[in-house]
């Protein structure tokens, strides 16, 4: 017993230090952006205003507009994004496949990308006389070069394209992990009862794939809500220096945060108030996405039960 409460007291010394960094750099900022919300601060001066941040943020414009671009972003992007890694992963699953390891690696690579490199990357693809209008006005698509960094909706293109080859690859990991750890026994009985490929991959890869598709859309979501980095390494500073691309196409939630912060006057309180509303945004968003996937298994379950019944009375007769 002496020994056990003995043991006990070197484990707590070991977890004592990690608890202490993380109270002070994640716990304790949690519950003080909190209370930020609730004050107006300018400068280092102070004032607690209560609910009147959040009041100012539902009449505010400038917030309604980059929600709207974030979840531009968030429905046109993340869908693209997760069914091209869902089909290169059953592509690359397939063992017939030459070069499998190469392909694989070429996929992901763009996720370990320095983030400033593919940014300027994508900015010479896309300028004026780059390549890519280069290659239209070959192809005789276009007959002049398209202002892609300076339209507000080719911008945005421009962006979602850069954001799908950045993490197409990186989701195609989770969905070729799951799926190499299918039983290949599955895809022989149906094979025998006469499936195709496509009929084995939309009955059995799918539904087996549920969690990883679950955990995937979350991670895509939280990510994109919290979107940065490539606005702000894409942006060529739109019509004027304080817009984020042209005519603020560029402008999401957390760059909107980050102007609050520290290009427009600085107003920590407010900057805190919209970054609660992301939290909030993105724990609906994920309450629904757990909600509609039991959902989904319930009436699988179902199915499968009515099928067995009928099987069971099928054998008994």
């Amino acid at each position: 017993m002496a020994t056990e409460k003995r043991l006990d007291r070197v484990g707590w010394y070991f977890i004592i230090p990690a608890s202490i960094l993380l109270a002070g750099f994640i716990v304790y900022p949690i519950f003080y952006s909190l209370y930020l919300s609730f004050t107006s601060t300018k400068g280092i001066v102070s004032e607690f205003v209560g609910v009147k941040n959040y009041i100012r943020m539902f009449n505010d414009p400038m917030f309604f507009l980059a929600l709207k671009n974030t979840f531009r972003l968030l429905f046109l992007q993340v869908p693209i994004m997760l069914v091209l890694a869902i089909t290169f992963a059953a592509i690359l699953n397939n063992k017939n496949i030459r070069f499998r390891g190469f392909f694989r690696t070429a996929l992901f690579l763009p996720s370990v990308t320095s983030l400033i490199a593919y940014s300027i990357l994508f900015k010479m693809l896309f300028s004026y006389e780059g390549l890519i209008n280069n290659a239209l006005l070959k192809l005789h698509i276009i007959d002049i070069p398209l202002q892609w960094m300076s339209v507000p909706r080719l911008a945005t293109f421009v962006l979602i394209i850069a954001m799908i080859w950045r993490w197409t690859g990186y989701n195609m990991i989770f969905y070729l992990s799951a799926m190499q750890n299918i039983s290949d026994d599955l895809y022989e009985a149906a094979s025998i009862d006469g499936s195709t490929k496509i009929q084995s991959f939309f009955t059995i890869t799918l539904p087996l794939l549920k969690p990883i598709i679950l955990f995937t859309t979350v991670m895509s979501t939280i990510g994109t809500l919290q979107l940065f980095d490539e606005p702000m390494n894409l942006s060529q500073g739109g019509t004027t220096a304080s817009m984020i691309g042209p005519d603020n196409c560029f402008l999401t939630l957390s760059v909107y945060i980050y102007n609050l912060c520290f290009k427009y006057t600085p107003n920590f309180g407010y900057a805190a108030t919209v970054s609660y509303a992301i939290l909030v945004i993105i724990a609906l968003l994920t309450l629904v996405q757990f909600k509609v996937s039991s959902d989904k298994d319930e009436t699988m379950q179902k199915k499968l039960d009515r099928a067995e019944r009928k099987l069971q009375r099928g054998a008994s007769k």
